[in-house]
């Protein structure tokens, strides 16, 4: 059941961690208190360390991740070839072209941390995706989705996190549901997931199908969410119940 705790309109989009309670929020900006930056250090060790394949690191080709700043901002981004990544297919990508190596694996530890890694240099930075020319398309179809009811419940995105932004669901408050704190570290998963593992488990929720992480839905939806967080800073990585 529903349960008002203060009006939400659909224009009024607000930064995740406002909808945090106090403790958590306090434990997001702490990151000796975070479990989150744990996968962060892995990541930094991850973008120094060299692949057994011979070719350079990231760091080799890219410098410091401190380098890295403001790069999470841009995604997902359509690439040179035409495809819509997201930050992790475009680590997927460098990592497969450029050091030979076979893709570490959606969700995958190595991943996550690295995404992490590269994402926290952008904390505190607005989103600034592109939405125009090849990437119209892609933000028309995750506009879709996002009002498209689902599931035998029969629910869309926009009735949970613009008619019922929050409003209390089952002991949590809904959010404007944006993608700014992922990958997050998650209570109820003890470990840090990926911005499509956040949308499979909503798809459960309406008793929907379940997508691939990755999968050319999911990339359109991340688009529109982070199109419509534009001006709002980037958490990652952020704590969630």
């Amino acid at each position: 059941m529903f349960a008002l705790v203060q009006p939400a309109f659909a224009s009024d989009i607000r930064p995740s961690r406002e909808f945090l309670s106090p403790e958590l929020r306090a434990q997001q900006d702490d990151p000796a208190r975070h479990p989150g930056w744990l996968w962060v250090e892995q990541g930094e060790a991850l973008w120094r360390a060299a692949p057994p394949s011979g070719q350079p690191s990231c760091g080799g080709c890219h410098g410091s991740v401190a380098g890295m700043r403001g790069v999470a901002t841009r995604y997902p981004a359509v690439s040179a070839e035409g495809a819509l990544l997201n930050l992790e297919l475009r680590i997927e990508q460098c990592r497969s072209q450029r050091q030979g190596e076979a893709p570490f694996g959606y969700e995958s530890e190595a991943l996550l941390s690295l995404t992490a890694a590269i994402a926290a240099r952008s904390r505190g930075l607005p989103m600034s995706v592109v939405t125009s020319g090849a990437a119209a398309a892609h933000l028309a179809e995750g506009t879709r989705l996002y009002s498209l009811r689902q599931g035998q419940l029969n629910l869309s995105c926009s009735q949970c996190h613009d008619d019922n932004a929050g409003r209390r669901l089952r002991g949590d408050v809904i959010s404007s549901g944006l993608g700014l704190g992922y990958p997050a570290y998650r209570l109820e998963w003890n470990g840090v997931g990926s911005l499509h593992r956040r949308l499979r488990a909503c798809a459960l929720g309406v008793r929907a199908a379940q997508l691939l992480p990755g999968s050319a839905e999911y990339l359109a939806l991340e688009l529109f969410l982070a199109d419509r967080a534009r001006g709002l800073t980037i958490e990652a990585p952020g704590l969630r119940r």
